[in-house]
C-alpha cells in the first residue's frame, strides 16, 4: 500500500492558487497552435495501437536532435516512464541506487519501489548544488546499478558541467563496474534567450542512458510523451520488452502531435527561451531588492531556481508566518521538503507566468517576506 510514499508535490496536478511560483514549466502550448495546416494530416490517424519502441518518424526527429541513430531512442510516456521502467530493469532487492539529491522526488521513489537501496548523494545550497566528485565514489559498491543525476537539476536548475560528467562515469567504470549512469536532461534546452544549448550525456559511453520529454521546454506536458536515449542494444530491447509489459505503446494521436511539436521546434523552444531569459532578468532584479532576506542560486536552464530565506532573519516562527502570508496572498511555492531540501529553501519557478505575471506574483511574495521578518 506504501510502495510509493505520499509527496506534497501531488499538489501542483490539482487546483492553481492565483500566483503559482511552484510549477517548473514554461506556458503551455495550445493545440490550435501546432495544428494549422496539420488538421488533414492528424485527421487522417487511425487510432489503433502504436509501436513499442515508439514510432519511427518520432524516434528519427529525437534522434536528430541528440547526435544517435533512431535505433537508440525508445518513446515513453512521458520521461518519468523512462525513469521507472530504468529502474525496473535494472534494480532490484539488495541492489544499490545513488540519486543526486534534493531531486525531483518521483525520481527517487521509483527506486524505492522497485526494492533498491537507495543512498542519496547530498548536494546543497551552500556548494552552489555542485558534486563532490570524493562523497559520490563513497558511495559506489559492487552492489550500484544505477547512479541517477539531473543535469540542469530539479529544483535548482544548475547543470552539471560535462568534465563532471565525464569524471562521474570514470569513478563509475573503476568503483561500480555493473552501474548505469542515468541522466535526466529534461530541460536541457530550456536555455535563456540566445544562451548555448547545453550538450547531451549520450555520447559519455554505452553505459549512459538519457532520459527527456517535452513537458518542461515545449510547453507539450499534456501529451504525455518522452523518451531515452539508450547505446546498449540488450538495455535498450529490455526497456521495450518492460514498455509493452506495462503500456503495450504510447497513444498514436500523441506520437503523431509530437512528431509536429519537433517539427516547429526550433520555433517553439526559441520563443520560450526568449520568454525565460526576460522573466529571469525579472526574477534577479527582484532578488537583489530583497538581498537583506534572501539568496538563491541562479540557475543554467530551465523555468526554476532554489531561493533560501536567510537564517539569521528567519526562524523558525518567521518561517511559518512566512508561508501563512503566501498562503493569505494566493502565493504558491514549492518548499524545500518536497525535494529532499531545506525547510527554508523554495523552488521558485518562474516559466509558467507572463512578465507581468511574474511582477505580480514576486511582489506578493515581497510583501509576505517584509511581514514575516517584522
Amino acid at each position: 500500500m506504501d510502495r510509493f510514499p505520499d509527496n506534497d508535490i501531488i499538489s501542483l496536478v490539482s487546483s492553481a492558487p492565483r500566483h503559482d511560483l511552484a510549477e517548473s514549466v514554461g506556458p503551455n502550448l495550445w493545440l490550435g497552435e501546432l495544428l494549422g495546416s496539420n488538421l488533414a494530416e492528424i485527421g487522417a490517424l487511425q487510432l489503433g495501437y502504436g509501436t513499442a519502441a515508439g514510432g519511427a518518424q518520432l524516434r528519427t526527429q529525437i534522434a536528430a536532435r541528440h547526435g544517435v541513430d533512431a535505433d537508440d531512442v525508445v518513446v515513453t510516456v512521458g520521461g518519468m516512464h523512462a525513469l521507472f521502467l530504468l529502474a525496473f530493469t535494472l534494480c532490484g532487492p539488495g541492489d544499490e541506487a545513488v540519486i543526486a539529491e534534493p531531486a525531483f522526488p518521483l525520481a527517487r521513489n521509483t527506486l524505492g519501489a522497485v526494492g533498491a537501496t537507495v543512498r542519496s548523494l547530498p548536494l546543497n545550497f551552500d556548494a552552489g548544488y555542485r558534486i563532490d566528485l570524493e562523497a559520490l565514489r563513497a558511495l559506489l559498491s559492487s552492489k550500484t546499478r544505477i547512479v541517477s543525476l539531473a543535469s540542469p537539476q530539479n529544483p535548482s536548475g544548475v547543470a552539471i558541467p560535462a568534465s563532471t560528467l565525464r569524471k562521474v562515469a570514470e569513478l563509475m567504470r573503476t568503483h561500480a563496474p555493473d552501474a548505469w549512469l542515468i541522466v535526466d536532461e529534461t530541460y536541457r534546452e530550456a536555455a535563456y534567450g540566445d544562451h548555448s544549448t547545453l550538450p547531451s550525456a549520450s555520447a559519455l559511453g554505452p553505459r549512459v542512458v538519457t532520459v527527456a520529454s517535452l513537458s518542461k521546454c515545449h510547453g507539450a506536458a499534456g501529451l504525455r510523451i518522452g523518451w531515452a536515449i539508450v547505446r546498449d542494444a540488450a538495455l535498450r530491447q529490455a526497456l521495450i520488452t518492460a514498455k509493452f509489459n506495462t503500456v503495450i505503446s504510447c497513444s498514436p494521436l500523441d506520437e503523431a502531435l509530437a512528431a509536429t511539436v519537433l517539427k516547429q521546434g526550433e520555433h517553439i523552444v526559441g520563443t520560450r527561451r526568449r520568454h525565460l531569459a526576460h522573466n529571469l532578468g525579472t526574477l534577479e532584479a527582484w532578488v537583489g531588492r530583497h538581498a537583506a532576506r534572501i539568496e538563491w542560486v541562479r540557475p543554467d536552464a530551465g523555468a526554476l531556481c532554489c531561493v533560501r530565506l536567510k537564517p539569521q532573519v528567519y526562524d523558525d516562527a518567521a518561517l511559518q508566518r512566512f508561508q501563512a502570508a503566501l498562503h493569505e496572498r494566493s502565493v504558491r511555492l514549492a518548499p524545500g521538503p518536497w525535494f529532499g531540501d531545506q525547510p527554508r529553501v523554495f523552488r521558485l519557478g518562474f516559466g509558467l507566468a507572463t512578465n507581468a505575471e511574474l511582477a505580480a506574483a514576486l511582489h506578493c511574495v515581497g510583501q509576505a517576506l517584509e511581514w514575516a521578518a517584522a
